[in-house]
């Protein structure tokens, strides 16, 4: 743009060596001090990971006491290839239910023993409770629904129904072009059911290859296309292959039959042709433009066009849609959402207007009721991290961030990818997103961020998208470097090592500083920035406390996390960084008074021989009293700003430094300082989570004396902490947990559960833990990572051996967990 700063940034190519760089979320997440988009946002990969089996189904078990008959029983719960299963006849009473492998246990549908001649017999703990097995059979299987046969026998046993989607499988796939016809595709590979598919007869070519998870609506099984009465066609462009190849084999197909069953159902639209909307490109999902229904094909397929009103256009962007379809709106709804509404290409002026837009064209706007109404119980949140599918390489998959959201629409900014691409939208439901380890978890290379010193992948390109011979084919511009949006381009940042660095930076670290760092994008050249102060520090821990961002401040930029390190330990903090170009001098310039270092140490302007400041000429007292704080207590200070001289506190400046200000700073305020820091270490989370879990242990306690007043002490505890620190600080010694002798729960015999323990996190079930008088055992489940679908599985036996534990508190332990068992049945099982 005129008058706007561009930058020129390299990027890394296919060869660059990315993908061999190991990445680890954990770390990823911890450094960035983001959060995870949670994992039950993605319906559709818990759909995926679903084992055929379902809670209420029945099947034939071989009795334990007897194993050559056997009973009916009924699916409890599932977890894997685990079942948990309740003989008919014992009612509501689950002391007798069991857990079974599917791939171990004699499991067999119903009706198995009457074909195979096998007995049918009452158990002898329910012998009493069924007089005429005969009568009761015919009770408790009318209208029941047996387990499938073919998940229980021959090769599919125990496999995930998602498994037997294997490469060469067959499937019918509709055009995106017209709705009416299909084509056989061929599975090339599957990725947790994202599968790369490839047309029939084009087996020597991978020019049209697509990548569709397995519940998309337009993927069909073999013969859906005959069967419904659409037309198998190929598409245009594979014109070569014979439409009567695809019939030869219509009927053979390894997909099991009811593999589609949760695929999402296509309703019936109410759209008509030149209905006018607003739309989101699927080839281009970067912009929401004015778009017409171009086709209705019938009640449940149309086709819409994005509006191009040049003359000279050679091709148009159509696709396919139904009344589910993603990326659909109504007329205004960017204007009620707040976000931008690009113009038609060759539409007069910037200002769209949609009342005059629909009076030149003669049409009229597609009503509300057209549209079905958007979810907004998805929990997503701006600023989660997730996986995503590259919309313009769909080989591709990126980690993304969310950096928008309106309504069920995400805003996506993807990082290290080969070449940089705009923020995508995103419907929450879409299923090309995927949660946090979905990559790792599948064995799919996952594109790591890009590092590189100074500036990192910028999130902008601009891209080229072509129609060939109907078939969409994208590809961005083949231009080795990209132009990075002049508003988000930070200019380069000079560190002038001749003014005055202040008391908390080092004189002669920061002569050794780089001469500058950038251009590049705002956040990340200004967080290097920062990061390189921090490291020049007298002491690190102190320089990023001053630089933390108070709670009560106004936020006014993006929000970053950086961490030091100090007398051993490592702290982190969030500190606030401007993203545009028009603030940057002035945000050096504040944290240069703010560190009482000269406003010209670092920033855009580079001080050749004189500072304009004139801070040379000034001592450390008159430069602080121009431009050191003035201010009120900052919190954490020592009330009154007491200060006791350690005996044995030394000075830190380096000799011969004209700045003798480094070793004023005492231990004891150092400590005090520290305190207002997140204090990191390689068990950091775990030590916040058991943070946590205490804190919520004490305030759940009865209200004993001792308790009470254990409670009174805690309350007044945080309050001077609250007064004190802006973020917990976390040390095993001063927050181990009390022992069973200083307090002393009683335990109710029956537990009331607030949530379903098969939903429990490990954070919930160290929570638990804390709230017993195992708390001591806290750290085991932590670094187990036991959640609570492993809780309930958990025996003495595993018990004793996973956790080492004598069988006294292994006992004590399993008593506990018992007891959950215990409440999930009585309030969950159902």
């Amino acid at each position: 743009a005129k008058g706007e700063h561009q930058c020129l940034a390299s990027l890394p190519d296919a060869g660059s060596g990315v993908e061999d760089m190991e990445f680890s979320w954990d770390e990823y997440l911890e450094d960035t001090g983001a959060v995870a988009a949670p994992h039950g946002s993605f319906k559709h990969v818990d759909t995926s990971l679903q084992n055929g089996f379902a809670p209420g189904m029945k099947l034939e078990v071989a009795v334990k006491s007897d194993q050559n008959t056997y009973w009916v029983a009924t699916i409890i719960t599932t977890c894997g290839q685990l079942l948990l299963l309740r003989y008919d006849g014992y009612g509501e009473d689950r002391k007798a239910d069991f857990w079974c492998d599917i791939m171990t246990a004699d499991l067999h549908p119903i009706g198995w023993c009457e074909q195979n001649e096998k007995v049918l017999k009452v158990p002898e703990g329910i012998k009493d409770k069924i007089p005429d097995q005969e009568e009761f059979l015919q009770q408790v299987l009318k209208g029941a629904c047996s387990a499938p046969a073919n998940l229980l026998e021959g090769l599919h046993r125990g496999k995930n129904p998602l498994d037997l989607i294997a490469p060469g499988s067959r499937l019918e796939l509709q055009n995106s072009r017209d709705a009416l016809e299909a084509w056989i595709v061929n599975v090339v590979e599957n990725v947790g059911g994202r599968l790369k598919m490839r047309y029939e007869g084009l087996e020597d070519s991978d020019k049209f290859d697509q990548w569709i998870f397995y519940l998309d609506p337009f993927l069909h099984q073999v013969g859906w296309a005959t069967q419904n009465g659409y037309n198998l066609q190929p598409p245009l462009g594979t014109s070569k292959l014979n439409p009567e190849e695809g019939k030869e084999e219509e009927e053979e197909s390894s997909v099991p039959t009811d593999l589609f069953k949760d695929k999402p159902v296509i309703g019936v639209h109410s759209f008509s042709e030149g209905m006018k909307l607003e739309a989101v490109d699927p080839t281009a999902p970067f912009v929401i433009s004015p778009a017409t229904v171009l086709k209705v094909y019938n009640e449940k397929y149309f086709m819409i066009e994005i509006d191009d009103l040049r003359p000279e256009r050679a091709t148009s962007q159509s696709y396919i849609c139904h009344v589910n379809s993603a990326g659909i709106f109504p007329v205004q709804w960017s204007l009620k959402n707040g976000v931008h509404l690009s113009p038609p290409p060759g539409y007069p002026g910037q200002d769209f207007d949609w009342a005059d837009y629909l009076k030149q064209c003669g049409a009229e706007a597609a009503p509300q009721s057209c549209f079905p109404s958007l979810t907004s119980d998805h929990g997503f949140k701006e600023n989660m991290k997730l996986e995503a599918v590259n919309p313009v390489d769909p080989e591709e998959v990126c980690i993304a961030t969310v950096t928008k959201l309106r309504d069920s629409y995400l805003w996506l900014q993807l990082e290290g990818s080969k070449k940089p691409i705009p923020d995508c939208i995103v419907s929450v439901e879409s299923m090309n997103i995927f949660p946090v380890g979905w990559c790792e978890t599948n064995g799919y290379q996952l594109r790591p961020p890009c590092k590189a010193i100074g500036i990192s992948c910028v999130p902008f390109a601009v891209a080229s998208w072509t129609v060939h011979d109907g078939l969409k084919n994208q590809e961005l511009n083949s231009s080795d470097s990209v132009v990075i949006n002049g508003k988000y381009c930070c200019p380069k940042i000079y560190f002038n090592h001749r003014c005055f660095s202040g008391p908390y930076l080092n004189k002669g670290r920061i002569a050794e500083l780089p001469q500058s760092v950038g251009p590049g994008n705002c956040v990340l050249v200004l967080k290097e920035v920062l990061t390189l102060l921090i490291n020049a520090a007298y002491k690190p821990s102190r320089v990023l406390r001053e630089l933390q961002l108070d709670e009560e401040a106004a936020w006014h930029g993006h929000g970053e996390t950086l961490k030091a390190k100090y007398k051993g330990k490592s702290y982190r903090a969030t500190v606030e960084v401007v993203r545009t170009a028009d603030r940057v001098a002035d945000f050096c310039r504040k944290t240069c008074i703010k560190l009482e270092c000269c406003p010209n140490l670092f920033g855009p302007q580079m001080v050749l021989d004189k500072c304009s400041e004139n801070c040379s000429v000034l001592t450390k007292t008159k430069y602080t009293h121009y431009y050191g704080k003035r201010k009120n207590k900052r919190i954490g200070r020592p009330p009154g700003g007491h200060k006791k001289r350690s005996s044995t506190s030394v000075d830190n400046t380096p000799a011969g430094s004209p700045q003798g200000s480094g070793g004023e700073e005492e231990d004891d305020q150092d400590e005090v300082d520290e305190e207002s820091l997140s204090e990191d270490s390689t068990s950091e989370q775990q030590d916040e989570l058991l943070e946590e879990s205490e804190v919520s242990e004490k305030k759940s306690l009865s209200s004993s004396p001792t308790q009470s007043e254990l409670s009174h002490s805690l309350t007044q505890d945080q309050d001077k902490r609250k007064r004190k620190l802006r973020t917990f600080s976390f040390s095993d010694d001063e927050n181990k947990p009390p022992s069973p002798k200083e307090i002393k729960i009683e335990v109710a015999e029956k537990l009331q559960l607030d949530s379903n323990p098969l939903e429990w996190s490990v954070a919930d079930v160290v929570r638990f833990l804390k709230s017993t008088d195992c708390a001591p055992l806290a750290r085991i489940f932590l670094d187990q990572e036991i959640d609570g679908q492993a809780l309930l599985l958990l025996t003495l036996p595993t018990v004793q051996e996973c956790m080492d534990l004598k069988l006294g508190p292994a006992i004590k332990l399993c008593h506990h967990i018992e007891r959950v068992k215990l409440a999930f049945y009585q309030q969950f099982a159902n």
